[in-house]
């Protein structure tokens, strides 16, 4: 989700804050969800007789959402791609917007 939003509201978003903020948010949800009692310590849990929760809810996107917010933003600012991309920005807006001119690929 921090990847889409940042993608179409924000135009200084770059290609390595779309791959830090979709991987920072895939490992933390990984991460939290192992290591919730969905998993184990739980009557209900994959594992209900071992117990090595230690991250309290069931859900990680409380924690991996805004995790994948920060690292787009980091990820954007450490490094930016620049002008390279400056030219396609209107365009960009207006099919994310509208979908006009989406139907052939563009020749980059």
């Amino acid at each position: 989700m921090p990847s889409i939003l940042y993608s179409l509201y924000w135009k200084r978003f770059s290609t390595a804050g779309a791959v830090w903020s979709i991987a920072g948010s895939l490992v933390t949800a990984i991460v939290l969800i192992a290591f919730s009692p969905a998993v184990s310590g739980a009557p209900g849990s994959m594992f209900p007789n071992v117990d090595f929760s230690w991250f309290p809810w069931d859900s990680p996107a409380i924690v991996s959402v805004p995790v994948g917010f920060f690292l787009g933003w980091l990820g954007s600012v450490v490094k930016p791609d620049g002008d390279a991309y400056a030219d396609q920005g209107a365009e960009m807006e207006v099919r994310s917007m509208t979908g006009a001119g989406a139907a052939a690929a563009l020749d980059h």
